[in-house]
C-alpha cells in the first residue's frame, strides 16, 4: 500500500534485488497514476489499485494489454490486502488514510511491515490489541524503530530501562525563533540526511515526526512513554538505541538508507546480503548528540502530552498536524504557526477514552474542522 511513495519505491527495489525471496502480488497508490502504471509494467503484479477513482479509466486503459486486475477506491485496497496469495502487507501509505486498510490486513492474518506511522499514532491501542488477537507480527520499517527492534533481538522486554530514539534535528536545529518565523516550505523540504516525501520531511523539520515515533515506540515495544527519550544526532549514523537495566546500551548503526530497514522487515528473522554503501569509520570523524529543544520545537512536547492524555488525543494531534502541514505547503500559514494551531485544537477537543474505530473516524473529522477554523 503506497507503492509510489518514497518507502514504496525503495521497497520495490529491495524486492527486485531479491527476486528469489520475494514477489510483488499487488500494488496501490492514492493519486500518482503515471508512476503506478510504470511500476505495474515493470514488476507485473497480479493486482493494481488506485485509491482515487477519478484515475481508474486512465489506469485500466494503460494496462489493458497486461494480464492484471485493476481496481479503484478505498474499499478495493481493503480487499486487496485480504487476498489469499498475500503473505505480507507493506503499509506505506501516508497519513490517516492508512488506518482502515491496515486493520483489514491484520484481521486477514497478514504479516505487517509498518511504515505508516499514523496508524499507531492515531489508534495504537486498537491496532496492537488486534495484532495480538489475530497473532499478526508487526515489523517496524521506520529506521528508528527498526534500530530498536534489531537491538532487542535476543533480549527480554523486561530488561529495557530506556529506549533512546535519535533525531537528525532536521534542517533548522540551530535556528533561532526569529529565523524559524521566516522559514519557507522550500527550506523545510531540504532534509540534510534523508530523501523522503513532502509530508514526512515537513514533520521532520518541525520535530513532529519524532513525536510520532515516541508514540509508535510505546505501542510497538510495550514500554511507557516515560521510558522513551529523544536525542538529536545530526549525523544520522546511530539510528536508535536501547539501554538495559544493567547499564548496557545496544545501538544499530548504518548509513542513512531506508532500504536496510525495509529489507530487514521483509526477511526477518533472516538477514539478506546487499550491495548498499557501508559506513567507513576512517572517514567518520565525529558523532555528536544534543538534547532536543522543546521550546523551539513544541511539537515534540505536544506528542508527549498526547500520549500522556491518551484515548483520542493522539488522533487529534495527528489530524491537526495533517491539516497544518497541508496549509504550510500551500503557503497558507507560517512554520511556527503549525504548532500553535495543533495545540489550540488539542486544547479545544475533549479526550474520549477507549475510542472505537468509528470513534476515530469521527474524531479525525472533527479535529480537521477545528484546526482549519483556527487557520
Amino acid at each position: 500500500m503506497g507503492s509510489t511513495g518514497s518507502i514504496g519505491t525503495q521497497a520495490l527495489e529491495v524486492i527486485a534485488s531479491h527476486s528469489d525471496e520475494f514477489e510483488v502480488y499487488a500494488i496501490s497508490a492514492n493519486n500518482s497514476v503515471d508512476l503506478l502504471i510504470e511500476q505495474a509494467r515493470k514488476y507485473k503484479p497480479e493486482i493494481v489499485a488506485i485509491a482515487n477513482p477519478d484515475h481508474y479509466i486512465t489506469l485500466k486503459n494503460a494496462l489493458s494489454d497486461l494480464p492484471v486486475k485493476v481496481f479503484a477506491g478505498q474499499d478495493a485496497i481493503c480487499q486487496m490486502v485480504e487476498m489469499e496469495s498475500v503473505d505480507m502487507v507493506l503499509a506505506s501509505m501516508v497519513g490517516f488514510a492508512g488506518l482502515k486498510p491496515t486493520i483489514h490486513a491484520i484481521k486477514a492474518g497478514k504479516a505487517l511491515a509498518l511504515a505508516n506511522k499514523e496508524t499507531l499514532v492515531v489508534a495504537g491501542e486498537l491496532v496492537t490489541a488486534l495484532a495480538n488477537q489475530y497473532k499478526v507480527p508487526v515489523l517496524p520499517v521506520d529506521s528508528e524503530h527498526s534500530a530498536v527492534f534489531q537491538s532487542l533481538v535476543g533480549e527480554s522486554f523486561e530488561s529495557i530501562e530506556k529506549i533512546i530514539l535519535t533525531a537528525s534535528g532536521g534542517p533548522f536545529r540551530n535556528f533561532t525563533k526569529a529565523q524559524l518565523s521566516t522559514v519557507t516550505k522550500e527550506q523545510a523540504l531540504k532534509h540534510p540526511n534523508w530523501d523522503m516525501g513532502a509530508k514526512i520531511t515537513i514533520d521532520s523539520a518541525s520535530m513532529m515526526n519524532k513525536g510520532f515515533e515516541v508514540i509508535e515506540a510505546k505501542w510497538l515495544f510495550g514500554v511507557p512513554y516515560s521510558k522513551i527519550d529523544v536525542v538529536v544526532h545530526p549525523q544520522s549514523i546511530i539510528h536508535s538505541m536501547v539501554q538495559y537495566y544493567d547499564g548496557a546500551i545496544k545501538a544499530q548503526l548504518g548509513v542513512p538508507d531506508m532500504k536496510l530497514p525495509i529489507q530487514y522487515a521483509f526477511s526477518y528473522p533472516k538477514r539478506l546480503p546487499s550491495e548498499w554503501e557501508r559506513i567507513s569509520f576512517d572517514k567518520l570523524t565525529e558523532l555528536t548528540f544534543q538534547k532536543p529543544d522543546m521550546d523551539l520545537f513544541p511539537n515534540l512536547r505536544l506528542a508527549y502530552r498526547a500520549i500522556e492524555e491518551g484515548g483520542s488525543m493522539p488522533c487529534v494531534l495527528n489530524a491537526a498536524n495533517e491539516v497544518c502541514v497541508a496549509a504550510f505547503l500551500h503557503d497558507r500559514m507560517g512554520f511556527l504557526q503549525m504548532s500553535q494551531v495543533i495545540e489550540k485544537t488539542m486544547d479545544k477537543l475533549p479526550v474520549v477514552k477507549n475510542p472505537t474505530l468509528d470513534d476515530y473516524f469521527e474524531i479525525d473529522k472533527e479535529s480537521r474542522i477545528v484546526a482549519e477554523s483556527f487557520i
